[in-house]
């Protein structure tokens, strides 16, 4: 004999009956889970970082959602894709809007992929159509693409002006050719395709002004494309959003450790932190964690030095290293990075670092600037920059990049190189992507990894504080070891050569 049903009053009308039996609760749910999955795009709502993505495409022509492993940056970009087609925008949408009905373009690594990934999160299979993003109401007709079972090749897809939107599904496998001819309002793209393939892309949407937008986990590297957005966007146009696992909020914090246990050593930066994949070819391969350390006091008595890579339309950087004599430990305390401007500027920027600090800098600087045949590192020093007497040197009279290099992993590993948290995140930048391609340091985003070796290679030179306020007189007294007074004018001729 079935169980009696349990009833219940509702404030108005009469009793309402309630399933009694575990099949009618499953199937109960089963409904519920069906009616939420015809929902996706109304049950949407972004976290911190997809929001940040959706409000950069108002101004940006180019973007790049770069975040780890379920971290929600496909299902970010399938959303906006969705809203674009049928031009429902949610009140609390503050991206850009197409009054219109679109063409748009989204595409995946290959057939498989792009069905399963990108397909699924937009309309579904063949066989679920509607519960992706775009509501099944919206969908008017579908047309399936060769090769690949179940993917289609176009949808068309109602716009709320009346007109009808078409969405077409690519792979990154057919080739270049097949991103030509047409012109797009939307191009999108589920993980990083290849340059050639991104280019062409970008070329559907000259005529229309249209956009475009990558999600990817950059388990590429520094590829062609990343470097487009990556450590900064090369282009006014292009903006670059990034996302960890700490952003992710339907991911407990008790799960997030063990998610990032689970990825390969060398994924995990990529996997869970959206930092392009290095692996060996890393100059530096250090967690960075392991660098990091709260900004602090420096004691007068610790040595200071700074360290100069001279440039022009790649970036003039400057780095502050502090010498703890004790502990023979090296802290980043400060950075710089400024691209086309004069010593002038770069000198009056450094100079309240510290006046009286010595600074390294690189063989490069002894050439003679075009306009006044000085030499520019002289014209640094004209400028009150007090620069080592030399260019960087070892000890030995030597060089050597790989040598300098060498000695900072050192450090690193040994737990003797610390940065600043907080404050020298432009050096967390370059430490990400400073690499190797084919045994050799690739020279590009390294300037203030360039100036941290040129400072480390002349940190015998490194000076303590001068005390009391014989610096006015041209007469500097030093702290030395234990804080006893030190005068570097009784052991030799200038301050540069105590």
């Amino acid at each position: 004999m079935a169980r009696p049903r349990k009833q219940s009053q509702q404030d108005q009308g009469g009793p309402v009956t309630l399933p009694a039996t575990r099949d009618e609760l499953e199937k109960l749910k089963a409904e519920l889970e069906r009616s939420l999955s015809l929902r996706q795009l109304d049950l949407y709502r972004p976290h911190k970082k997809q929001a940040e993505f959706h409000q950069a495409g108002k101004t940006a022509k180019e973007r790049l959602f770069m975040a780890g492993n379920q971290q929600g940056k496909s299902l970010a970009l399938a959303a906006e894709v969705a809203m674009h087609l049928t031009g429902e925008y949610p009140d609390w949408w503050v991206g850009r809007r197409f009054p219109k009905p679109i063409k748009a373009w989204v595409g995946g690594v290959d057939g498989d992929l792009t069905r399963d990934g990108i397909q699924v999160r937009l309309v579904g299979l063949p066989e679920s159509l509607g519960t992706g993003m775009v509501p099944k109401r919206c969908v008017l007709a579908t047309t399936a693409a060769r090769g690949t079972t179940g993917l289609f090749d176009t949808v068309l897809i109602q716009h709320t002006s009346g007109g009808k939107s078409t969405l077409g599904f690519k792979s990154y496998k057919e080739g270049r050719l097949a991103w030509q001819a047409a012109s797009m309002d939307f191009v999108g793209f589920d993980e990083e395709p290849p340059e050639d393939i991104y280019s062409e892309g970008i070329a559907r949407l000259t005529a229309t002004g249209g956009c475009a937008a990558i999600a990817a986990t950059p388990l590429l590297g520094m590829s062609d494309v990343v470097r487009k957005f990556y450590p900064r966007p090369t282009e006014a146009h292009r903006r670059l959003i990034q996302a960890t696992i700490e952003d992710a909020d339907h991911i407990p914090a008790e799960k997030r450790a063990e998610i990032m246990a689970s990825f390969p050593a060398h994924e995990r930066d990529a996997r869970a932190k959206g930092v392009p994949m290095l692996g060996s070819g890393r100059v530096f391969p250090v967690p960075e964690d392991a660098l990091r350390c709260e900004p602090f006091q420096i004691p007068k008595w610790w040595k200071q030095i700074g360290g100069l890579d001279f440039g022009w339309d790649h970036p003039t950087a400057a780095v502050h290293l502090v010498h703890d004599p004790d502990g023979d430990i090296v802290y980043v305390t400060k950075t710089y990075r400024q691209s086309e401007q004069t010593p002038l500027i770069h000198s009056a920027a450094l100079k309240p670092w510290n006046p009286w600090m010595p600074w390294a800098w690189p063989h490069d600087g002894l050439q003679t600037d075009k306009g006044s045949g000085e030499q520019l590192a002289e014209m640094y020093r004209q400028h009150g920059l007090r620069l080592r007497s030399d260019h960087a040197k070892f000890e030995d009279g030597t060089w050597g990049v790989e040598a300098g290099l060498a000695m900072m992993l050192e450090r690193m590993q040994t737990g003797r190189w610390k940065v600043f948290d907080g404050v020298c995140e432009d050096w967390f930048e370059e430490f990400r992507v400073y690499h190797r391609k084919d045994g050799r340091v690739v020279k590009a985003h390294d300037d203030l990894m360039s100036a941290s070796r040129y400072a480390a290679m002349e940190l015998r030179h490194a000076r303590s504080a001068p005390v009391g306020d014989g610096a006015r007189f041209g007469h500097t007294t030093w702290v030395g070891p234990g804080g006893v007074p030190y005068d570097p004018f009784r052991h030799g001729e200038g301050w540069l050569e105590p």
